[in-house]
């Protein structure tokens, strides 16, 4: 047992790889040829990657929004732990790398359930609420601006049930947001979202390490 969350040595990580990864070989191809793209390290890692599905299968998930699809990973995830009749709204404004997206959701058998809105991130949240979707959706993964994030929460916030899940990546950018000289506006807009989503008496929060750290928030 330990006290506190142990560090992950490169060692550890391997191992943790090694043993317990089932990525399913679409995304190991995806993930490769992201590996060699500018802004590659936007891709969460597959670790992240398999518990987000394991969230989505254990919420029971049939309504999800993603707000920064890049080049799909997050989304395909998602996707292949949603049924059949299953709908993902992904958001996104760049055609290029969510060209890739499409791709690779097609290939996975996938692209049926995905909705891609090619437009800013709060238009598309802020007209699902506008047509009454609010209290609709099961899931949402926000994974894009960090200046903008908490107003994509507090839509995502309102369009989930309750017992609905949002999940929130690079809750740790890089270790940044613990290093108080580190006064950039995207580190201080997440030590501020952190703390939001931490008070909220609308949520159950938990910040999980994994990745760069996802903070979880369960909508009471």
């Amino acid at each position: 047992m330990s006290t506190r969350t142990i560090a992950i040595t490169d060692t550890l990580h391997r191992y943790l790889v090694d043993r317990t990864l089932n990525e399913p070989p679409i995304l190991a191809d995806l993930r490769e040829e992201t590996r060699v793209l500018p802004g590659a390290g936007m891709q969460i890692s597959p670790e992240q990657g398999q518990f987000m599905r394991l969230l989505v299968e254990l919420i029971g998930a049939r309504r999800c929004i993603e707000i920064g699809v890049f080049t799909g990973y997050s989304s395909t995830c998602v996707a292949l732990a949603l049924p059949e009749d299953g709908t993902l709204i992904a958001c996104d404004i760049n055609s290029d790398t969510t060209a890739i997206a499409r791709r690779y959701w097609e290939k996975a058998g996938i692209a049926n359930k995905i909705r891609l809105e090619l437009r800013p991130a709060n238009e598309t949240l802020g007209a699902l609420i506008a047509q009454g979707q609010g209290g609709q959706f099961d899931f949402a993964f926000i994974d894009a601006d960090k200046g903008a994030s908490r107003d994509y929460y507090e839509q995502c916030l309102t369009l989930l049930r309750r017992g609905g899940l949002v999940a929130i990546d690079n809750a740790l950018w890089n270790g940044r947001v613990a290093d108080p000289a580190m006064k950039d506006v995207d580190t201080v807009a997440i030590r501020e979202l952190t703390a939001k989503v931490t008070r909220d008496v609308r949520v159950s929060s938990s910040l999980v390490p994994i990745g760069d750290g996802l903070l979880l928030a369960r909508k009471v």
